[in-house]
């Protein structure tokens, strides 16, 4: 009984995790500040861009016709 009510509860993440998740987010930055500034000025326009034609986009949806 009590392994199925353990299955179900929600922990802490764990030190190692946490200290694996701030050493990847630090290399991250690190990687950041290697760009040139045009590579930075590329990354930023082409988000830019999808930004931009997601905001555009809309959904339409079709009633599915069934062929017979």
């Amino acid at each position: 009984m009590k392994k199925e009510e353990n299955k179900n509860m929600l922990s802490e993440p764990s030190e190692a995790y946490l200290s694996d998740f701030a050493e990847g987010e630090l290399q991250l930055l690190k990687d950041g500040l290697s760009r040139s500034y045009k590579e930075r000025f590329e990354f930023a326009t082409r988000l830019y861009k999808i930004h931009m034609t997601m905001k555009n986009a809309s959904i339409s949806h079709k009633p599915f016709i069934k062929k017979i």
